[in-house]
């Protein structure tokens, strides 16, 4: 192989590296802070729960895109909300699928995380 396309080919891989790294880590800080603090509450305040609840979060970030992520947690916020503004949140499928698609990727960090 030519060098030129041994370094067309090494640029390639890099940046389809680096995209896939960017999608994977595309949650901000202070969301994956405000999950671990959440998830530790809810389950204790040791350093083995602080690593479980950060492996959760990060395998959360790798199969749900953040936009997805935000969506469902805005469903779940206004479904405990009364009144006929919440009401669309609780009654339309689509607000179902999208709080499915999280819980489906909850499910699947609790068994490898937890």
């Amino acid at each position: 192989m030519k060098p030129t396309v041994i370094a067309i080919a090494l640029g390639v891989t890099l940046t389809a590296s680096a995209v896939w790294a960017q999608a994977v880590n595309d949650y901000p800080t202070n969301v994956r802070a405000e999950y671990v603090f959440t998830c530790m509450a809810s389950n204790g305040q040791s350093r083995d729960i602080l690593d479980r609840c950060s492996c959760a979060i990060d395998q959360i970030a790798s199969v749900l895109p953040y936009e997805d992520y935000v969506n469902a947690e805005t469903v779940l916020r206004m479904r405990q909300v009364t009144g006929e503004r919440a009401s669309m949140f609780k009654g339309m499928a689509e607000m179902t699928d999208i709080i499915a698609r999280l819980r489906r990727a909850e499910a699947e960090a609790e068994i490898l995380c937890f």
